[in-house]
């Protein structure tokens, strides 16, 4: 969410669709004259976008917390991910004789990075205060090491719940029982990943219905009977 803020705050100040900013002032006039480019366009404001994110998101998390330590560690992480890419007129978009210009990636792009981060996500714990008993910082949970985690990894301090078991706590069902495919083999239907490598059932049965029906005059239709043998397969 952080990071689609500052990129929603972003675009609409280099649209001008907002009245306190428009574009980045330090990049208009002419620069990198040995370069053979110079800076032109609306460049986007970055600075902007990013702080209105920071007050925005930032400001509800007034708690002293490890869920807020995290939450704002997160923030931040989605905001170090927005990035800039120099837009040029010229010959097949070159920048060697004309102007260029900053301008903001589609956001799939950085929501693939972001995807890529939450599956690397780091485990982490709150280190309290002495004093105050209060969660000061967060470090990599593993014993007898208090290394914090990189600035660009996303973070988290509960382990999500297995969907794999029965559990009323958390509302989870389970798999048991479930239908899946057994040709797909790593997709989220597949039985190797729906059935959590208890393995599965498999049920034959057969289907009949009436099928080649054709009308005769008059006035009668008639048909013939087929039938199927099909397999579906359960989790364990």
């Amino acid at each position: 969410i952080a990071a689609g803020v500052t990129h929603a705050i972003t675009a609409a100040c280099t649209q001008g669709n907002l009245s306190d900013c428009s574009c980045d002032k330090e990049k208009q006039g002419f620069h990198g004259h040995a370069d053979g480019w110079k800076w032109g366009g609306c460049s986007a404001d970055i600075h902007h976008g990013l702080g209105f994110s920071k007050v925005f998101m930032d400001a509800r998390e007034i708690k002293h917390s490890a869920r807020t330590l995290m939450n704002l560690h997160n923030n931040e992480v989605g905001r170090k991910v927005m990035r800039l890419e120099c837009k040029c007129h010229g010959v097949s978009g070159s920048c060697t004789t004309r102007t260029c210009w900053m301008t903001l990636p589609k956001f799939r792009e950085l929501g693939y990075i972001l995807k890529d981060k939450y599956s690397h996500a780091v485990h982490v714990e709150p280190v309290k205060a002495t004093r105050h008993k209060r969660p000061t910082f967060l470090k990599i949970k593993k014993p007898y090491s208090y290394r914090k985690p990189m600035d660009t990894d996303l973070v988290y301090i509960e382990k999500s719940p297995s969907y794999c078991e029965a559990d009323p706590v958390t509302g989870s069902v389970g798999t048991q029982g479930r239908v899946c495919n057994k040709t797909l083999m790593h997709h989220p239907n597949g039985c190797e990943l729906m059935c959590c490598g208890r393995g599965y059932n498999t049920h034959q049965y057969s289907r009949v219905w009436q099928c080649h029906c054709k009308f005769f005059w008059c006035c009668y239709v008639k048909c013939n009977t087929c039938s199927e043998r099909t397999e579906v397969y359960t989790c364990k």
